[in-house]
């Protein structure tokens, strides 16, 4: 790949303090020097750059490979050839996320698009807003009465804060985002375009036609969560949208009014969560889901991807398919699908064959 003006390598680090910062082992103390600058795949890792294997499946990879390191579990040790240096980690993809975050720290917050430190003078601020110090304001964002926004925390240019929303410390608030009628924890990052606490769908079939339910609830985001780009949280309708401590929202996924979402969750693109859903703690949610209003989804669930959820899921399980069912079963009526197209002379999605 070209040389990347916009994550430029950081100036290095040894695999000593490497693999001490990771909480990992360098394998052999004969390479402590060696300087890493970058991460990089196994497919085209070079001198300076840092990759990691999570099974045998690299082991033609590493052939190739010139990466000055390789993080991997101690089971997958021998596969790496004698002159690339190991680090040895029980959580080699967790370690070389580490690693990621620790040479590019600025790939972990949205791109920041002005130079700003301050207030910018083209931003509208009203009077009675309250901002702890060191908060940046970046050009043309606007800021709503009585909003409060913590020490430390960026909003980026053309973003809306409305009235008295109430933001915490370090947080990132990406160019183009609107906040409403909301509250959010400390170390929470909004990426671009993301809109949060707008009214929720709700409508009561009338004699003359649809009339508007009134949507007065909230829209609370805990600590350290992270919600993607153009992704949409509707505010409560009387009760509050929540999203627990931690939880990962992937890009353009909606959430209705009034869902709660547990803690350290994490929900891929595209998925679509209908009101007053109950989603607990750590569950995996794969890309273009659908969840039907009104159902609870247990702790530690994981979804397919492209499923459709139409009643309550037990805690701890997989699930798949429309509509949702265990996992083993999804992955069997599939294969046996499959095996009767074939069967009948037809291609799975194909014309018959002559």
């Amino acid at each position: 790949m070209e040389q990347n003006v916009f994550f430029l390598p950081h100036e290095g680090l040894k695999l000593a303090e490497l693999a001490e910062f990771l909480g990992a082992e360098l394998a052999n103390s004969d390479y402590a020097d060696v300087v890493v600058r970058s991460v990089a795949p196994i497919s085209r890792a070079r001198a300076g750059d840092v990759c990691y294997i999570l099974s045998r499946r690299s082991r033609d990879e590493l052939v190739t490979c010139e990466a000055s390191a390789v993080i991997c579990d101690k089971a997958l040790a021998d596969l790496v050839p004698p002159h690339i240096p190991v680090i040895l980690s029980s959580n080699p993809h967790a370690a070389f996320a580490m690693a990621g975050g620790l040479f590019y720290p600025a790939a972990l917050r949205p791109v920041v698009f002005s130079g700003e430190s301050k207030i910018a003078p083209s931003a509208v601020i009203d009077p009675s807003a309250r901002l702890e110090k060191g908060v940046i304001v970046e050009p043309m964002a606007v800021i709503g009465a009585h909003a409060e926004i913590g020490e430390g925390t960026r909003v980026g240019a053309h973003s809306i804060i409305g009235p008295n929303v109430k933001i915490g410390r370090d947080c990132s608030i990406a160019a183009g985002a609107s906040i409403l009628c909301a509250l959010l924890g400390n170390g929470v990052i909004i990426h671009n375009g993301a809109r949060i606490g707008q009214d929720g769908f709700g409508y009561a079939p009338g004699p003359r036609g649809m009339i508007k339910i009134v949507q007065i609830g909230r829209v609370i985001i805990q600590d350290n969560v992270e919600i993607g780009a153009n992704t949409t949280i509707d505010r409560g309708a009387m009760d509050d949208t929540v999203i627990g401590e931690g939880t990962k929202i992937d890009n353009q996924v909606q959430i209705g009014h009034n869902v709660q979402i547990g803690r350290h969750c994490a929900i891929v693109a595209q998925v679509g969560i209908a009101g007053s859903t109950k989603i607990g703690n750590g569950v995996q949610i794969g890309g273009q889901v659908g969840i039907k209003g009104h159902v609870t989804i247990g702790d530690g669930v994981q979804i397919a991807a492209k499923s459709g959820i139409m009643t309550d899921l037990a805690a701890g399980g997989q699930y798949g398919g429309i509509p949702a069912r265990p996992l083993k079963d999804y992955l069997r009526d599939a294969a046996q699908l499959v095996s009767k197209t074939r069967s009948h002379g037809r291609k799975p999605g194909g014309k018959q064959n002559d």
